[in-house]
């Protein structure tokens, strides 16, 4: 895995929270797990620190969904591996993931991964890029070429390979949320990767502020630089940006978004995508989907989806940061 700078596990979220009233005890867990920053908050009803258990639960997860685990369920699908059934962390996951590809038209892909590797933003070194090597890893592409047949993955093409990392952390947080909520904590915070949802109230008896990062042309981490804070509460936020992991060659630049459809980084405006859903899992999938799409198609899957909310942070005249945000988004706006 890349290092945690280049890529942004962040994406744009910080969470904010205060001291502990006396009348209930918030516990705080922070660590990594497979390269993978995560940040907890929640109230245990006897105080209980949960930490152990829920990584024990995130280790099990990374034996399904991580690329980085060459004996995952993921990896050994990728290897096509005949004996491999998937488990129903992969399942869940893979449905999401193909529920969503339909409704953008191909715009989240599971199966970009070559290309991904490719460009140098994978699980792979990258390759030396050439117009001939894309048209031939574009033979691979296509969430169409793979199927979910009873408990196997069923592939047209035996060089396609999934790649997880867009939808994943998503799911974890999910994860964790119910794990929480099943050990009767009613007021919890998770974060992984960047990805965060939230119930009930922090530690000062409010909801829930979580920032949106301003992005910047020069890659930079600043949690400090702050475009808008928000309000959540029992929804799920996913943030996808193209800001901090990219490289440069030959003065261009190269974002590691990549177009299912082209086979190359995407070259439009959009610079940053907040996407607000009742679970982190589709919020995370729509993040990086409308990274592909751009503003003017994203917001029309937003307008015409009762149950997500986006905000978008774009580059306008002169390279000013501009922001267009959904009206069921402008109530969580704190002014």
């Amino acid at each position: 895995m890349k290092k945690i700078t280049l890529l942004a596990l962040f994406l744009g979220l910080l969470f904010m929270a205060g001291c502990a009233p006396k009348t209930q005890k918030y516990v705080y867990n922070e660590g990594t797990v497979y390269t993978t920053i995560y940040h907890f908050i929640y109230s245990s009803p006897d105080g209980k620190d949960l930490k152990d258990s829920i990584e024990l639960k995130m280790n099990k997860f990374g034996n399904s969904l991580s690329t980085f685990i060459p004996t995952s369920t993921i990896s050994r699908i990728n290897k096509n591996d005949s004996t491999v059934k998937v488990d129903p962390y992969f399942r869940k996951c893979f449905l999401k993931g193909e529920e969503v590809s339909k409704k953008t038209n191909g715009a989240f892909d599971m199966t970009v991964a070559p290309l991904v590797n490719a460009w140098g933003f994978g699980f792979t070194k990258k390759d030396s890029i050439s117009k001939e090597l894309i048209d031939s890893l574009m033979q691979t592409v296509g969430y169409q070429k793979v199927k979910l047949v009873g408990d196997k993955i069923v592939k047209e093409n035996p060089n396609t390979m999934l790649d997880a990392s867009a939808i994943s952390k998503g799911e974890a947080v999910d994860m964790v949320c119910d794990y929480l909520a099943s050990q009767g904590c009613k007021n919890y915070m998770v974060e992984i990767g960047g990805e965060v949802r939230a119930h009930g109230v922090n530690a000062k008896g409010e909801v829930w502020r979580i920032g949106i990062n301003k992005p910047n042309n020069k890659g930079l981490y600043d949690d400090n630089d702050l475009q808008d804070v928000i309000h959540l509460n029992d929804k799920a936020l996913a943030t996808s940006g193209n800001y901090r992991n990219f490289y440069v060659k030959d003065g261009k630049r190269y974002a590691h978004t990549i177009d299912p459809h082209t086979g190359y980084p995407v070259q439009h405006s959009l610079l940053s995508s907040s996407v607000l859903a009742n679970n982190c899992m589709t919020a995370d999938a729509y993040a990086t989907a409308f990274m592909v799409m751009g503003v003017e198609k994203a917001k029309k899957i937003v307008d015409n989806d009762p149950n997500l909310e986006a905000y978008f942070i774009y580059a306008g005249d002169n390279n000013m940061n501009m922001v267009w945000y959904s009206k069921g988004f402008k109530n969580l706006i704190i002014k």
